[in-house]
């Protein structure tokens, strides 16, 4: 130490020496701590570029699954042979292209043309009274003028003026008396050599005077009361009351009865109906509640009838299985058909869309109800969907009126009501992330983006309709029964209901009038209990538009 302080260049050097150790030792911690903040710094824009990088994978993810749904190709078993002419929508992205903005704008013009057209050909048409049915019996009432009551001699009669009111005669009931002439051989020798038969003959009762073995109801009356029934929407207590105002007393067991053996009497044509409008390859399905008793419970309980329509051939059918709309039932009923199908949104549907021979349609009437019940939710989005629909319906009104054949709908679809199409389905996908999901504007178009797959599938096929009102046109009836005879008595009756119900919406779809062409089957179905040769398929509605009934 004495030495230091004795030599203080000496220290100073050291202390110099030291300084630049510990300079050298900041600078290289220095260094580190840089080296580290370019780490962190390099390390955060890694996690956001990965970030952004998931993001991109997860939508492209999200429109890959969303392509795989909509696009059906080559790859999948289809009945339909792949069309040169099929188009796809091209899913560039969420952002409208420019090409498809115009196709769309011009679309439009040409349908508000239609549209223009429309209303002024409306303005012209003026009300016109109907005549009265020229095959209805006329009674005629002459009245001459006081003036010349005197001395028509007098006058000269010119044309006279015709007027024609329609009236109304209630209806009757008659009793038919079959008489049955019996016979028996007047002597003994005779007798002996028709050992084999019986000595007395009577003349046989006609099946066609009596449907029902053993039962006095003709077959006028049991098409009355069925027709009164499912058509005219009257119960069966309601028409016996009616009876006895014509002094016939009905017991409704015995009613009750007939309706049962009636049923079975139709129910192998209705097989047969069934195994028709399955093998077609389009058809429409939907299902509607119909109130059942439930003995066990004691109370009435909502089954579900299943209507299966032909639309090409006009039949149909209704379907009960113990009231269930479960999956099975519908796998069970359609389990062997090949073809389009067209339904409502139901998601027991959805399991069409990879059955082998199954091109799955959507109806867009459903999708329409969706968006006018979100009105009150959100009134502008609401109001653009309702608009775009609207145009699509717009081109099938063009077609209707222009009476085009299948080819020229499609041509039509394809220029004018598919660019509106692709339009609407990216608004779709790009409003459904500003709205809430559980809105109703949010329900309504993720409704509609779910199925548009089987919505847009429409405009392939000329025959295909934009929507299945015709199946609910057919499910009208049976509504309306339901509110005037309340329910049905067990699941019996409801199957038996179906039987009706189907053969008498053939005849609506094919136009033949109700009550003769159940006079006529109930009359002349006996005729093929033995004769397998015959095909019960005559007897339907759509087969016997040119017979006379």
């Amino acid at each position: 130490m004495q030495e230091i302080k004795e030599n203080p260049n000496e220290l100073l050097e050291l202390l110099l020496e030291k300084c630049d150790h510990q300079y050298q030792e900041i600078q290289l911690l220095k260094g580190k701590l840089e080296d580290r903040t370019d780490v962190d710094a390099l390390k955060s824009s890694y996690e956001h570029t990965i970030s952004l990088k998931d993001e991109k994978i997860l939508k492209l993810e999200d429109e890959v699954a969303y392509l795989r749904r909509r696009i059906w190709g080559k790859s999948s078993e289809r009945f339909i042979k792949e069309d040169p002419r099929q188009r796809r929508i091209d899913f560039d992205g969420l952002d409208l292209l420019p090409a498809e903005q115009e196709q769309a704008e011009e679309a439009k013009a040409e349908i508000e043309s239609f549209r223009e057209r429309r209303v002024k050909q409306r303005e012209k048409r003026k009300p016109v009274r109907r005549p009265l049915p020229e095959d209805l019996p006329r009674v005629e009432e002459h009245f001459y003028p006081e003036e010349v009551s005197g001395d028509m001699d007098a006058w000269t009669e010119l044309e006279p003026e015709i007027t024609e009111v329609l009236e109304y005669e209630p209806a009757k009931c008659y009793v038919r008396r079959i008489v049955r002439h019996k016979y028996v051989l007047k002597n003994k020798t005779s007798q002996e050599s028709q050992k084999e038969s019986s000595p007395i003959v009577t003349a046989s009762l006609p099946t066609t005077y009596r449907p029902i073995a053993r039962s006095y109801a003709g077959a006028s009356l049991l098409a009355e009361l069925m027709i009164n029934k499912y058509v005219n929407h009257l119960p069966f207590y309601r028409q016996i009351q009616m009876l006895k105002q014509m002094k016939i007393n009905l017991p409704p067991p015995t009613v009750n009865g007939w309706f049962k053996d009636t049923a079975d009497l139709l129910r192998p044509l209705y097989y047969r109906l069934k195994e028709l409008v399955l093998a077609t390859d389009y058809i429409q399905v939907d299902e509607t509640t119909v109130p059942v008793i439930n003995n066990e419970k004691h109370k009435t309980v909502n089954g579900y009838m299943w209507m299966v329509r032909s639309v090409m051939d006009k039949q149909l059918f209704f379907h009960y299985d113990h009231g269930s709309r479960a999956q099975n039932v519908a796998l069970s009923l359609l389990k062997d058909f090949r073809g389009a199908m067209q339904t409502d949104g139901y998601g027991v549907y959805k399991m069409y869309e990879y059955k082998k021979g199954v091109l799955p349609l959507g109806c867009w009437a459903h999708a329409r109800r969706k968006f006018e019940e979100s009105l009150k939710n959100d009134r502008r989005r609401a109001e653009y969907a309702l608009e775009q629909i609207g145009l699509l319906y717009e081109v099938e009104r063009e077609a209707d009126d222009s009476n085009l054949s299948y080819d020229e709908r499609a041509n039509l679809r394809e220029s004018h009501a598919y660019p509106i199409i692709v339009v609407f389905e990216k608004w779709l996908v790009n409003e459904y992330k500003k709205v809430l999901p559980k809105s109703p504007i949010g329900k309504a178009i993720k409704y509609t983006y779910d199925i548009y797959h089987r919505l847009s599938r429409y405009h392939l096929d000329g025959r295909y309709r934009i929507d299945n009102n015709l199946a609910e046109n057919s499910l009208r009836g049976l509504a309306l029964g339901r509110k005037n005879y309340l329910f049905c008595g067990n699941h019996d009756a409801a199957e038996d209901a179906a039987v009706i119900y189907s053969l008498l919406g053939c005849c609506k779809a094919a136009d033949v009038n109700f009550r003769d062409w159940m006079v006529y089957v109930l009359s002349h179905i006996h005729d093929y209990d033995e004769d397998y040769t015959i095909d019960l398929a005559e007897l339907l509605p759509s087969n016997r538009v040119k017979r006379n009934f």
